[in-house]
């Protein structure tokens, strides 16, 4: 079991939590909740070893089109990049869809 954390730069707070996926075979969940600071904080707890450049790599890409001030937890079971992507956006979609509920 591998453990990873990654820092990225936010310009907007985030006010409600979500969380999608769920941890099995070849799949993982993504728990996105407010942060304290104008930061993204990851955290990555992982079952396959030695692909933190691969981790990084996704991470940066998704970053570089997300903004918020969040705290993700992301609990792998060996999902591919393509998943990992997906249910980042989901965590973010259902966050926001979340936040619009409540001011509405």
């Amino acid at each position: 079991m591998e453990q990873m954390t990654f820092d990225y730069p936010a310009q907007r707070a985030i006010t409600t939590r979500a969380h999608v996926g769920v941890v099995g075979s070849g799949d993982l969940e993504v728990l996105l909740s407010p942060a304290d600071a104008m930061k993204a904080s990851v955290t990555v707890r992982t079952s396959v070893d030695g692909y933190g450049h691969i981790w990084k790599s996704v991470l940066d890409r998704f970053f570089t089109r997300y903004d918020g001030a969040a705290h993700i937890e992301i609990n792998d079971f060996g999902a591919t990049p393509g998943v990992v992507a997906l249910r980042l956006a989901e965590a973010v979609e259902a966050a926001e869809a979340n936040d619009q509920g409540a001011s509405a």
